[in-house]
């Protein structure tokens, strides 16, 4: 690849120094043979100057870099196959030339004169230069320049800002080679994946298919969300609160707050109180012995009415106005 560059470099010096005195459409003809053996254009100061003098009746788009590890720029080696690539495919789509774009890059170590004509300070710099005659001509024959303020950006951003810039001319779409290791990772996961789940199922299956775990799925997340968990997690509640004596309070006051402690309270009352429905439903029916059933019967409702008798208490502190109550907590 070094080597290629170099060639590269060479030929676009030699078509540089042969093209100073060219007209526009033979320096396009020359840089268009030159970009069939290596897009994008490896360009030094002369053929920069050369691709990019007036009047010119093609459009050319242009990356200063300074690719080098003295210099430090992260940014310019992050970008350069993200140029390349649309370069290349660009120029793989437009085998006729229809769209009458070039694509250079120049480096730092190539390009000092240019670098301090144009008083650049930073690299990478993309500039596209627009044709000065011709149909898509421009006004104006300054180059428009593209914002790496946000970071490296993709071949896909800067193939859509090319595009905008050049109406009326065939944009070629851009083509990603596959990534045939991805791919393979991929197949790899998925097969890997099937094969835990075909071995596993015997065992999973009965689990997910279970009718009580799903059933006690369910509850949970109904106990936590009428609790007033997500309250908790909206508002960023104290977990308790000091109730002004030294000590702590349990249940805040009013219906706009409540505490962590609070929740988990009222849901495990309200655990409670499923639990012994239930038991209530199905559970002492299935008694053989009437006697059974009647103790059951007694110490179920006795636990429902004692729970809800304190349900009904936290509703009182939490609205000293609220008119119901049951003993023992009155």
């Amino acid at each position: 690849m070094r080597l290629l560059s170099i060639l590269a470099s060479a030929c676009a010096l030699v078509a540089g120094a042969s093209a100073a005195k060219l007209s526009s459409e033979e320096r396009f003809d020359k840089f268009s043979r030159l970009s069939r053996s290596s897009t994008p254009i490896v360009l030094n100061d002369a053929s920069y100057k050369s691709l990019t003098s007036t009047p010119r009746d093609y459009s050319v788009a242009v990356v200063l870099t300074a690719e080098d590890a003295r210099f430090g720029c992260q940014l310019c080696r992050e970008f350069k196959p993200e140029w390349d690539l649309l370069a290349q495919s660009w120029t793989k789509g437009d085998r006729k030339q229809e769209s009458r774009l070039l694509f250079g890059v120049l480096d730092f170590t190539e390009g000092r004169d240019t670098f301090m004509s144009l008083g650049l300070q930073t690299a990478p710099v993309l500039l596209l230069f627009p044709p000065t005659t011709g149909p898509h001509a421009t006004a104006s024959v300054e180059p428009v320049r593209f914002d790496f303020n946000s970071g490296s950006s993709s071949a896909e951003q800067v193939h859509a800002w090319i595009a905008r810039h050049l109406p009326g001319r065939p944009h070629p779409e851009l083509k990603r080679p596959i990534n045939y290791l991805k791919w393979a990772s991929v197949f790899t996961f998925l097969a890997g994946a099937i094969t835990v789940f075909v071995s596993a199922a015997p065992y999973i299956l009965p689990i997910v298919q279970s009718r009580n775990l799903w059933a006690a799925g369910c509850m949970i997340a109904i106990l936590l969300f009428i609790s007033g968990h997500m309250f908790n997690h909206i508002r960023k509640v104290p977990y308790v609160a000091g109730d002004g004596k030294g000590g702590i309070t349990y249940f805040a006051g009013g219906f706009q707050s409540q505490l962590g402690l609070e929740t988990q309270i009222v849901a495990a009352m309200y655990g409670l109180l499923s639990f012994c429905t239930i038991a209530l439903a199905t559970k002492v029916p299935r008694m053989p012995s009437a006697n059974s059933q009647s103790i059951a019967v007694l110490i179920w409702a006795g636990a429902v009415f004692f729970v809800y008798s304190f349900l009904l208490s936290v509703f009182r502190i939490k609205n000293s106005s609220y008119p119901f109550a049951l003993p023992p907590f009155l």
